[in-house]
Parts: structure tokens; sequence; C-alpha cells
């Protein structure tokens, strides 16, 4: 047995046990001792407590309970670091460690420390006159030397002293004090800053406070300067209040400068507005202790603001600026059952290129009872009922409740061995109205803020009745290296009876393309039943791996018109192709058979392999009903490239080819290694903005942003570490 136990409870003796030290046990190929000294060689192992030491020789002094090891020496704890040196001293009865040289690999973090003395004790371990760095140790791009440093390994907290950043050989910066957690888990501290300037905003510095003070909740603070616009804070929230239960607020203010407030003819000097987000997936139980086995959710997203740039400023990234126009805020509870569904829902809509949301229509609330599918004899008729209520406020204009139930009847039946299947259905359908009055009668006068003639909605009711017919075939077959699937339908819709009353008598056969109609379209939401059959047309391709290859679909609506004649409507294609293995086409078009012109038009085609992804689009729609024959033309692509393990390019561009203006362009590299990433990326983005005279506008923004990460002490921020801001261009041109 080449190894031997020698020392099995040196210090388990009655001298040390007052003090609970820890056992030690040695291990190694010889020994030998003179009176209270033992020498000790041929690969010595030393276990004490959560450390293991290995070392080519080693001498312990029983007297004073000093073990001493040579050369070779190495250190390691529970695999999460570990230590090298020539030279181990190990004070046993004061449970204090020396190491010269001292090496220091911290796992986890892929952190090293070369010193020239460690010293551990007590939890801390001290470091003389050292360099550490997260980069390979035999060429390190960039290392911080220092005088001394100190590392607790309870907390994971790193303190270093006098130290000197270095880029290779290069010194760049330095500081009396860095400090920083090698621990991976939520604490209190400074996030990484974001730096930025711009010509017409100034210097913009952004320094994140985050605090974690207990593990169900933390609070991120956002101040931020623009030193030509203005200052402001943002602040998020962030908790989970129980096991099913999580949510987050966030609120921010931004005050602009007189200078910049009157140069650009903003709406609003302050610049402030709050989100909420709320999930509890079992609220019955979590709040009020009751015990069921259904769903039970709430869900709450609420959006407000006084205008857009409270969005558009709450980040240094152009590129995640806001484009669209209107932010809705919601609330959502309902309870599910096997057979019942019932639930409320909460819509708020703000207008961001409006100053005043007074006349913007709400829905407070939607109340909905469900009752899921359900069969009848054997399985051949089903019904399902579904009643909602829906309350339609505004505080300026016209409100309404309106309240809405649906009883669809089906029966179906398979004929020829399951290949042909059959349905008829029977719907009745119901809607009843009332509008609000400042005194309550049952007639509301309507303005719209343009002097023009008030308009009378009085209470009504509609009901009708219509009729579905529908046949249907799938067909599969496989083949050598493809598998085909077919499906056809055919569906002859008839509307059965029909009764009005009031408001909806008043406006029978309406048209809601007509823009004069918005305001009574509001309220008016019945689809017309018109005598149609639908041909729909779908198949399918898998290859050997039973992979998707081609989709694609046909569908052809055939309307009954007033000559009592048949037209066709709008005929819809859906085709997704794999080209290749790495190639992939989509299109998508709406034709209109009575103007002979396609109503939608997109088109995207697609490349992705390991390396190189792309993608190209095309969106044109138009308004075939509207009489200014409005549509619209947008272009987008997209452009990915990792060329190896480090290096990586990426670009944007979308353009809107009906007002020729250009909405996004970015081009940018990152280069990424394990200890440190770098990268560039410039960023045109058309940003709306609202002016004194309520008018929507728009600013072209072009920046610049630097991201630089030295692992793992830093990470990259989706703003970037430094953008440059370069002169503003107004209204996008």
């Amino acid at each position: 047995m080449r190894y031997i136990f020698i020392l099995l409870f040196i210090i388990v003796s009655s001298v040390y046990a007052e003090k609970n030290p820890s056992k030690v046990e040695i291990f190694a190929g010889a020994v030998s001792s003179k009176k209270n000294i033992f020498t000790i060689s041929d690969d010595v192992v030393v276990a004490y407590g959560k450390y293991v030491l290995t070392a080519k020789r080693g001498r312990y002094d029983r007297e004073h309970a000093i073990l001493e090891l040579f050369d070779n020496v190495r250190v390691s704890s529970d695999n999460h670091y570990k230590t090298l040196g020539k030279y181990a001293r190990l004070d046993l009865r004061n449970k204090k460690r020396t190491l010269k040289p001292f090496y220091f690999y911290e796992s986890s973090m892929k952190v090293w420390v070369n010193g020239d003395e460690g010293c551990y004790q007590n939890s801390l371990l001290n470091i003389k006159k050292g360099i550490m760095s997260g980069c390979d140790p035999q060429d390190p791009l960039w290392q911080i030397q220092f005088s001394s440093s100190d590392y607790n390994t309870d907390t994971k907290w790193l303190n270093i002293y006098n130290a000197t950043f270095y880029l290779y050989d290069i010194p760049v910066l330095y500081t009396p004090y860095f400090g920083y957690s090698l621990d991976t888990t939520r604490r209190t501290g400074l996030l990484t800053p974001s730096f930025g300037f711009s010509e017409d905003e100034g210097i913009f510095f952004q320094q994140p406070i985050y605090i974690a003070e207990q593990n169900w909740w933390d609070l991120e603070l956002n101040p931020q300067i623009r030193t030509d616009r203005g200052v402001g804070i943002y602040t998020t929230f962030r908790f989970v209040d129980s096991k099913v239960s999580h949510g987050s607020i966030k609120l921010g203010y931004f005050k602009e400068n007189n200078s910049y407030f009157k140069k650009y003819d903003l709406a609003n000097q302050t610049h402030y507005g709050m989100n909420i987000d709320y999930i509890n997936n079992d609220f019955l139980n979590s709040w009020f202790g009751i015990d069921h086995n259904n769903q039970a959710v709430v869900y709450v997203e609420t959006n407000t603001m006084n205008d857009v740039e409270y969005i558009n400023l709450a980040t240094n990234n152009s590129s995640k600026s806001v484009t669209h126009s209107q932010a809705i805020s919601r609330a959502n509870v309902f309870y599910n059952t096997d057979k019942d569904y019932t639930g409320a829902y909460f819509k708020y809509y703000i207008d961001l290129n409006k100053e005043d949301n007074s006349n913007t229509l709400q829905q407070l609330p939607t109340i909905q009872y469900h009752r899921y599918l359900d069969a009848l004899l054997d399985d051949h008729l089903l019904y399902n009922v579904d009643l909602r209520v829906n309350n339609l406020y505004r505080s300026l204009g016209t409100s309404a409740v309106q309240t809405n139930l649906a009883i669809p009847l089906a029966l179906r039946t398979s004929l020829f061995n399951e290949y042909l299947n059959i349905a008829y259905q029977t719907q009745f359908y119901g809607q009843y109205s009332t509008f609000a009055t400042d005194n309550n009668t049952s007639q509301f006068v309507y303005y719209d803020g343009n002097n023009t003639e008030p308009t009378n909605f009085d209470n009504g009711y509609y009901f009708r009745n219509y009729n579905l017919f529908t046949i249907s075939s799938e067909i599969t077959k496989a083949y050598p290296d493809f598998t085909h699937a077919v499906n056809f339908s055919g569906s002859y819709i008839r509307s059965g009876f029909e009764k009005r009353s009031g408001f909806y008598e008043k406006n029978k056969g309406i048209d809601c393309n007509n823009p004069k109609n918005q305001e009574t379209c509001e309220f008016y939401n019945i689809a017309s039943i018109q005598e149609a059959i639908t041909l729909n047309f779908s198949q399918y391709f898998f290859n050997r791996s039973n992979e998707q290859i081609v989709y694609h679909r046909l569908t052809d609506i055939i309307y009954k018109n007033d000559k009592n004649s048949y037209t066709s409507g709008a005929l819809e294609n859906e085709l997704n192709i794999k080209l290749t293995k790495h190639w992939n086409y989509y299109n998508n078009f709406l034709y209109d058979f009575d103007s002979n012109e396609f109503s939608k038009q997109y088109n995207k085609i697609s490349y992705q392999n390991d390396k190189l992804s792309l993608s190209l689009s095309h969106l044109y729609k138009k308004d075939l009903y509207r009489e200014d024959n409005d549509y619209s033309s947008y272009l987008t692509s997209t452009i990915n490239y990792r060329q190896d393990s480090h290096y990586s390019y990426f670009a944007a561009y979308d353009y809107d080819t009906v007002l020729e203006v250009k909405k996004r362009l970015q081009l940018g590299f990152l280069y990424d290694k394990r200890c440190w990433q770098f990268g560039l990326n410039y960023v045109e983005n058309n940003r709306p903005i609202l002016t004194q005279n309520n008018t929507p506008s728009s600013i072209y923004d072009r920046y610049i942003y630097l991201t630089l990460a030295l692992k793992p002490f830093m990470k990259a921020t989706q703003s970037g570490f430094f953008g440059l801001k370069l002169p503003k261009v107004l209204n996008g041109s």
C-alpha cells in the first residue's frame, strides 16, 4: 500500500477541542519523525475541512500545530476555486493559511489572481502585489495590477487597491479602489452604466442602481442626465408575491430644459408615465384560500403616459424607441372549468398622437360567460353558448352598453368510412344597446368637436339567425420520398330571419367603409350575413424525416350579389415552401375579382444556416373601398453573419416606398471572446413626437453605439456601453 495514513486525529484532542478546530487528515508515501517534528514526502495529500491540499513534501510541527508544504502546492475547495504556489504554511491552531507565491482561480466566474503572497484566515483571503484577469493567463488581453487585494469566500466580494487597468501592456486607467462581486446571485449594487453624446442633447449618462435586499423583490433605479436636454429617472420594482404570481411596476419622469422644449416646439415640457405588469395563476387560492382544481387567473398590464417621449427617453438606444401610435392598458380576470368559462376584461386606449384622450372609446369592462362545446345524440348534436356584455365608455362623446348573445347548434356525421364529413349549423345571435345621456334618457347627443350637427342614438336591439352547411374531406398518402396530405372543404351560408329596432333600424345598410360614418360604426359592429359559398383547399408535403417542406392554402368566397347572381370575393392564397435545407419562401395575398387587383401582397424569402441568416420581405396593402384609394407599401430586410466563434456582423433596413421614407437602418459588428466583448452599431430610426399644436411629427435619430464588456466584470447591455448621437433630422427628411 503506497499511501499510509499518518495523522488521523492530530487536532482532535482535548487541547484543541475547546476551540472547535477542524479535523486534519494527512496522507503520504513516506514519513519520518524527530521529537515533535514529522517530515513527510512522496506525494503528500492533506484533507482539511472543505479543502484538499497536495504537495511534493511537507513538515508538521506537532507542538505548535503548524503544517508546511513545499513544491507544487495545490489547494482546491468544493471544485469552486483553486490556488497554486511553491510554499504553503497552515497554522492549524489559529486557522490561518499562507501560500507563496500565490495563484487563485475561481472556476464559476473564470477569474484568476496571481500574487506574491496569499494569506487566508476566517473566510478572508488577503493578497499582496498581484495581477488579476478573466483572460488566458499566458497572454491576457486585459489585466488589473494592484498593490493589495482581499477576497471574502463567504460573500464572494473582491476588493482591489491601487489598481491599474491594462489593455495588453498599455496602462489605460488607474483607480485607488475597485470592488466587485464574484457571486452570481442577486445582490444590491451598481449595474453597468451607459454613456453617450448628442449634438442637440449633449452628454448622456445613466447609472443604474440595483437594490435586492430580499429574495422576493428587487428595485432598479435608472437616473439619467442629458446635459443639453434635461434630467429624468426611471425606476422598476419587480416582485414575486407567491408561488403562482409575480409582477413589476415601472415609473418614469423626465423634464426638458427650457431651451430644448422651445426649440422643438414639444407639446409637454415634462414626460411621465407608469407601466404595471402582474399575473396570478391561482388568485382564488392565494388570496382567499379557496381550494379548487380549475383555472383562476388575474392578469394586469397597464401603460399610461402623457406623451410618446416617455417611451423614447427610457433608453439611450434609438432602435428601441416606440414607432406605434397607441398604448393599451388591460386587466383580465377569468375562471375556467372543464365546462364553463367566465371572464372580465378591461381595456383602456391611449392615442399617443393626441394630447387629450377624453373622446377615445374604452372598454370598461367586457364581461363574458362561455359554455364550452358539448354533445348530444351520440356526439352528433353539438352546441355552446357565449354571452358578452360590453361597457363602451368615454368621458366626452357617445357611451353605450352592448349585450351580445350567440348560441350555435350543429349536427355532424361522417360517410363512406369517414372519407366525407358533413355538418349543419344554425346560429342564433342577438345584440342589445343602450346609450348614455347626461339626463339618463334613451337618447344621447354626440358632438365630434368640429361644430357639426349632433347625432341621436336610440336604444335598440338586433336579432338574427343564419344557417351554415359544410362538407369536407381529408386524404393522406405516403410515397417513398415524401408524404402528401390534402384537405378539401366547402361551406354554404345563408341568412335566416332578422329583427331590428331603434339604433339598428335607423342605421340599416350603413356603409362602415365610409369615413363619414366612423362615429356611428364604433357601435354598429354587426357584420352582415351575405349568402355565400366558401371554398377551402389546403395541402401539406412532408419529407422522410417528417419535416414540413410545403404548406399551401387557397380560400375563395363566392357571394350572391344584388342582381341575384354569384360573384367571387377576395381570393386568399398562403404558401410556405422550404426550397432547400436553408432557403425558405413565404407568400400571402388577397385578390379582389370585382376590382381585378390585389388588396394585399406579402412576400418573404429567408435563408439560415449555422453562420448566416437573412430575410427580405415586402408588404403591400390597399383599401379598395376607400375613396382616397389609400395604400401602403413597406420593405424590411435583416441579415446576420457569424464569421467564426469571435466575429459576427448584422444589418437591418426598413423603407416605406409610398412615403419614400427610410424607417430604420442598422449596421454593426460584434467581437466576442471568453474574457471580453467589443462591438459597434450604427442606427437610424424614425420616431414620432407630439408638438404644441397637437400635430404628430417625427424625428430621424442617428446613433453610433459602442459595446464594451470585460468579462466577468461587465456585461453587454441593450443600449450599449456608449452612444454617440449624430445631428438630428426633423420629419424623416
